[in-house]
């Protein structure tokens, strides 16, 4: 068995980070979760990057923020020089995996792992070989139903309703790609090798069609609605009230009875029970790391690309993301049996982009230089002390920003002029206290005592902004060539073209530039 860690991502879509056991849900079923937090250890502040899942996933992968690589949309173009994880732990020695749904951008993965597998077809080339021959010998293609229900006909694909799947866990993606991961995962120990693996789960999102079992789990006439689920939307932003006002006029209910009231709650019983399903997935892991001796020679990462509302405010999705504390922040469990202290809770504001750079120094080597996240195996050992002064979630024209207590949403002024001439010229934001406010219903930015607060945080944002930003050149920038570091005509650039913005700082500090 190799000395370095073997490295397990268990990522899942959409999980909205307070529907778990351990943080007191009121009927959700995570019993393997919570099991993973109690041997473990949980960030109780963690902050996606992004509210979408391919700039996201190409946060976690490349350790970088949006505003670098540039991606805030779904899919796109191989962004051409940008490290994966995967290809950098390969260098070292990994044997590096990936299945599910990877849904990044084209090639971008693809050619950075040693195994992949695509079930959900959001990668190029749509879903793996292997998957649909699997579904079409059992005669399931038109019934696996995570892209699209097959009562919504030629309406569209996905819809927010809720009812058990048609097929079975075992033969659904989860349970396919879990048993796939497996394999992977034993092939690489019987050959000695540390692997990384990024088993990656479609659900909790959309279509809500858990299987039966875990549909089962819940009964909608006795599921708790959350507190802010009819919310009278004072303060909120001008889209978020369209899109509640779509959501409570349009019939989009697949079935009876055809009311907002019976479709919300069919859909919570289905995100719960999507939820449960990928507990359960979760669960054969962690079983077959037992089973397989190698628990303890493995780091174990539980989390999600962004959250839902589940039902907060009227919303049964996840836009617009950027409004809602339950869509910028995200489950984060690690655990690695003696190293971490099991149960301990950590309250530091972390970012998705601390995962790649945290695990390289777990797997002993080093980061990547194109990479902009912070190391945190200090708070994953039981130390404590921030990392970051805010945590930050982009949209490519608005900005949700964690300091401390508080989360500010940041909108250009202008931008939300469709919504009448009174809006062109005015300017709007979003302010709350989580501590006091934990479900968002009071937008303190609209109160004249709260003005300091709104402009302290619009000043983190900036220098956020001005100092996290990679530049292609910069004047008077002394280097040396190392293996992730080359010059190009005069200038030290990163294999992404650019260079860590950290490197500017530390000579703006010492006057050189």
């Amino acid at each position: 068995m190799s000395s370095r860690p073997n490295i397990l991502l268990l990522f899942s879509d959409q999980h909205h980070a307070k529907v778990l056991g351990h943080k007191g849900h009121p009927d959700v079923h995570t019993p393997h979760l919570d099991r993973l937090a109690a041997e473990g250890v949980r960030f109780d502040n963690a902050i996606t990057q992004n509210p979408i899942c391919t700039p996201s996933r190409t946060c976690w992968l490349s350790g970088q923020y949006c505003h670098n690589h540039g991606y805030y949309g779904l899919s796109g173009p191989n962004p051409g020089g940008l490290p994966t994880l995967f290809g950098h732990l390969r260098r070292h020695g990994y044997r590096t995996g990936a299945v599910g749904k990877i849904h990044c951008p084209e090639y971008w993965v693809e050619d950075d792992v040693d195994f992949f597998l695509e079930t959900c077809g959001s990668s190029i080339g749509g879903r793996s070989a292997a998957y649909a021959d699997y579904l079409a010998e059992r005669g399931l293609t038109d019934l696996e139903d995570h892209g699209a229900m097959q009562e919504f006909g030629a309406a569209g694909r996905q819809t927010c309703d809720g009812r058990p799947s048609k097929v079975s866990y075992e033969d659904g993606q989860e349970g396919y790609l879990t048993r796939a991961g497996i394999d992977f995962m034993r092939r690489c120990a019987d050959a000695g090798q540390p692997f990384f693996l990024q088993a990656n789960f479609p659900k909790p999102h959309q279509c809500y069609t858990p299987a039966q079992p875990f549909w089962d789990l819940y009964d909608e006439a006795s599921l708790t609605l959350p507190p802010n689920a009819d919310h009278d939307l004072h303060g909120k932003a001008p889209h978020l009230k369209a899109a509640v006002e779509r959501w409570r006029t349009t019939d989009w209910q697949l079935f009876e009875p055809h009311t907002f009231e019976a479709g919300r709650l069919r859909k919570l019983h289905g995100y719960l029970g999507n939820v449960s399903h990928v507990d359960h997935a979760v669960g054969e892991f962690l079983q077959f790391l037992d089973d397989a001796g190698l628990a303890d020679d493995t780091i174990v990462v539980y989390s999600a690309d962004h959250g839902d509302y589940a039902a907060e405010f009227g919303i049964m999705e996840k836009a617009p993301g950027i409004c809602s504390d339950a869509i910028t922040r995200v489950p984060f469990i690690w655990r690695w049996p003696d190293r971490f202290p099991a149960g301990r809770v950590a309250e530091e504001l972390v970012e998705s982009v601390d995962f790649a750079a945290t695990a390289c120094s777990l797997a002993g080597i080093e980061a990547m230089e194109t990479g902009d996240g912070h190391d945190i195996s200090h708070l994953l050992r039981g130390g404590t002390g921030a990392v970051r002064r805010v945590a930050v979630t982009e949209f490519a024209f608005s900005k949700s920003v964690r300091k401390g207590r508080f989360r500010y949403v940041h909108y250009p002024v202008g931008m939300f002029a469709r919504f009448g001439a009174e809006w062109e010229e005015r300017g709007f934001a979003e302010l709350y206290d989580l501590a006091a406010d934990p479900w968002e219903q009071d937008n303190l930015a609209l109160l004249p005592e709260h003005r300091d607060t709104v402009e302290e945080m619009r000043t983190e944002l900036i220098d956020w902004l001005v100092t996290t930003t990679r530049p292609t050149t910069v004047l008077r920038l002394p280097d040396t060539p190392t293996e992730q570091r080359a010059w190009r005509y005069h200038n030290p650039v990163n294999r992404d073209g650019k260079f860590n913005p950290r490197r500017v700082t530390e000579l703006a500090t010492l006057n050189y530039l």
